[in-house]
């Protein structure tokens, strides 16, 4: 996609989560430990996963690019967004649809990629007998990159629907990173089609992803019902557990996020909602996937062993 910069403005500078001096210092602590913790969580379970045999299953081959996403996706704008708080954070028009293209693909991709393994779990759960058939490699595979391609798909429609806007001054964004509805409060020239497309998309894909998880889990929670022992229920309840939480903790706090930034006056609550699904989801994912699993935990003694044997 070609960049091309039809606006008054070049640059822009991003306010960052506070004006206040004196907390940028613990604001770039508390989200440098975050962001390390990010990296290093989803980057070893990439590595753990990759170098376990045991692991090479549609599970953990959709764990694997959620937790390729949630790395690079932090990547995208955290850095520049510790830089806010050491200094005036500002960033170039071409830097900034940059950033929008890729937060939004990554974001848009993340939530097709919790389908696909809802629609694993439901074939694991419901059809066991047919699951190495019904989510052979090529299957997966596909799974995947439809994933990215919707993604794709998306982040292009906003980054587009953004490109044909003129910026004047102020070119102060009262966000972290460059978001659309921030960015919207800064056109000087209509921007009812860029906010239809908006709506559209970011509506399309929490209604589509969000029936298609709710309906493999309804589907999911009939057959553990019917399992006659408790012991059964319970196993069955533990193998889901961990997406379950995940995709609270990722759709909650994102559907939060938009509709509070969705009415006038409510931008301000909407951008401290974001730093959830924007940096705190990213960095848990790899720590509830690890806890409330017994292969990923009983990998990762093997692989410590190997390496210090």
């Amino acid at each position: 996609m070609t960049l091309r910069n039809t606006s008054s403005v070049t640059e822009f500078i991003l306010v960052g989560l506070s004006e206040q001096s004196e907390l940028r210092l613990p604001l770039f602590i508390l989200f440098l430990g975050i962001y390390v913790f990010t990296v290093v969580g989803n980057l070893g379970l990439i590595i753990l996963i990759g170098l376990n045999s045991s692991l090479h299953t549609p599970m953990y081959f959709f764990l694997f690019n959620l937790s390729f996403i949630d790395l690079f996706y932090s990547c995208v704008f955290t850095p520049k967004m510790l830089t806010g708080f050491l200094s005036e954070n500002i960033i170039s028009y071409v830097g900034c649809m940059t950033q929008l293209f890729f937060f939004c693909f990554f974001v848009n991709s993340e939530c097709y990629v919790l389908v696909s393994m809802a629609y694993d779990r439901y074939v694991a759960i419901c059809n066991p007998l047919l699951y190495t058939v019904t989510m052979s490699p090529q299957v997966c595979s596909l799974l995947m990159f439809g994933s990215y391609v919707i993604g794709l798909a998306g982040a292009i429609a906003h980054t587009g629907s953004m490109l044909r806007l003129t910026f004047c001054e102020p070119n102060i964004v009262n966000h972290y990173l460059c978001e659309v509805l921030p960015l919207l409060q800064l056109s000087c020239t209509s921007t009812h089609v860029s906010q239809l497309v908006f709506f559209t998309v970011v509506g399309l894909v929490i209604t589509i992803s969000s029936m298609s998880i709710f309906i493999s889990y309804a589907l999911i929670l009939s057959s553990i019902l019917r399992l006659p022992s408790a012991e059964g229920r319970s196993k069955v309840f533990s193998t889901c557990g961990s997406h379950v939480i995940v995709v609270a903790l990722f759709f909650g706090s994102g559907a939060f996020t938009y509709l509070t930034t969705s009415f006038p006056g409510f931008l301000e609550e909407g951008k401290f909602a974001s730093v959830f699904y924007t940096n705190m989801v990213p960095m848990l994912n790899p720590l509830i996937y690890s806890l409330r699993n017994k292969d990923v935990i009983f990998a990762l003694g093997k692989t410590l062993k190997r390496v210090l044997s």
